[in-house]
């Protein structure tokens, strides 16, 4: 495309303030509210990911009251979307339909005017290079973090072609946006059988009969298992850290806190890379498991938590919070492994045994006598080759979503900007097909 043509295509697509854009823009109560374990939901900074709600990370609750008197000036419906105005800045996602909801602290309700603008298309133009320079510009702005006000919210600038436009816009990338969300579900429904599946043969003993079953430490275990600690098939490998000047430099990804979820598993959205050498043991390659013995959120949630470098990563490094797990006895795999450390009695065990009081640890001697039943090799030979079976089914659905997600990053920012029309956004989603 010459660049002439570009220019006249983009020239075509009038900018207007946000403002103009929205029948409501909100600013959350700047008041922390009562937290419960179960409510009305609270969305938080830590739930908007890469232009989606995320509940699966750490949900927030809080009473009915709460609720009353966080909507005060406006109910979340859906459609309507939330802006994060700090920590970070600039965050966005549409709230599902059907959600009852409020809004936590340093973020902003936006109700896109559907006489003005498509509400997906304002989702996506909101993550786009255009407006996040926008949103950038105010880094720096708050006393302490930097904050999008907002006088300043309401004043970016967002390219408007026509709504019929904006509708078609918004149905490419929203397409793509839905199968990735498709195939999250599918991992998340594989995850959860994979799981279901460890239970079922290693925590439950389903299958056994009564007369099948021995007393042990532990106590009573199928005949032939036998009682073990995690430290009798695995020596550790703590990481190290990294030179700041090399951080964010082209290279493996470094594997710390911020790459492993909660609940266990890899985390894709923060991760950090270096442009720099470190020696061979430490570093990891597809399906090691590593492990966060700390947590510096005083919640305890992270601590123990483990994840496995996924398939589309050839290399990563452990950073100083994190050890990697190097198995010593072939007869208990990766994939066993992975799985213990995901039951509810072992993080039982890893918060019962939490050191400190501002950042929260685990020893490494507590962690390595963490007990656990081994079966023989024969159940756990069955067992390997239907978690492995289950992995393959994820892994394939984790590397067409980085595709997608790619193909939709780089038509993004030239659909809203119009450097791009809808059908050469069509045709390329044909030609990566």
């Amino acid at each position: 495309m010459k660049q002439g043509h570009v220019k006249c295509l983009a020239a075509e697509y009038v900018r207007r303030d946000l403002v103009e854009l929205c029948s409501l823009i909100v600013d959350c109560p700047h008041s922390t509210p009562e937290w419960t374990d179960t409510g009305v939901v609270v969305l938080r900074s830590r739930n908007i990911r890469g232009g989606r709600l995320d509940l699966d990370a750490q949900p927030s609750f809080t009473t009915a009251a709460g609720f009353l008197a966080r909507t005060q000036r406006a109910v979340p419906h859906g459609g309507d979307l939330v802006i994060t105005r700090e920590a970070p800045m600039g965050e966005v996602c549409e709230v599902p339909h059907g959600l009852k909801c409020c809004l936590g602290q340093r973020m902003v309700l936006l109700r896109p005017d559907s006489r003005q603008v498509v509400g997906r298309y304002l989702l996506f133009a909101l993550q786009s290079p255009i407006l996040q320079r926008q949103i950038l510009m105010h880094e720096g702005t708050g006393s302490t973090v930097s904050n999008l006000r907002i006088p300043s919210l309401e004043a970016l600038k967002v390219p408007c072609p026509s709504l019929d436009e904006q509708g078609r816009i918004a149905a490419v990338l929203g397409a793509l946006e839905d199968k990735i969300e498709l195939n999250r579900e599918m991992t998340r429904t594989l995850e959860s059988m994979a799981q279901a599946i460890f239970k079922s043969w290693f925590v439950d003993f389903d299958g056994h009969a009564a007369e099948d079953f021995v007393e042990s430490e532990l106590g009573p275990i199928p005949a032939g298992w036998r009682c073990s600690t995690l430290g009798e098939h695995v020596t550790l490998q703590r990481g190290t850290t990294y030179e700041s000047r090399l951080l964010g430099l082209p290279g493996p990804v470094l594997l710390g806190l911020a790459s492993i979820e909660r609940d266990g598993g890899f985390r894709r959205d923060k991760l950090r890379t270096y442009g720099g050498t470190s020696p061979a043991k430490l570093v990891l390659k597809p399906g090691d498991v590593y492990v966060s013995l700390k947590d510096v959120t005083q919640s305890g949630d992270l601590l123990g938590s483990a994840a496995t470098l996924p398939p589309d990563i050839p290399v990563g490094r452990l950073t100083q919070d994190t050890v990697k797990l190097q198995p010593t006895d072939a007869g208990v795999p990766n994939c066993y492994l992975y799985r213990f450390l995901k039951t509810e009695g072992y993080r039982a065990f890893c918060r019962a045994r939490a050191i400190g009081t501002t950042n929260l640890s685990l020893s490494r001697d507590d962690f390595l006598g963490v007990p656990m039943v081994v079966p023989p090799g024969s159940v756990m030979a069955s067992y390997s080759e239907v978690e492995l079976a289950i992995q393959a089914r994820r892994d394939c659905c984790e590397i067409e979503s980085i595709g997608l997600a790619a193909l939709r990053d780089t038509l993004l920012p030239k659909l809203i900007s119009g450097e791009i029309r809808v059908p050469e956004a069509e045709e390329a989603i044909e030609d990566a097909a």
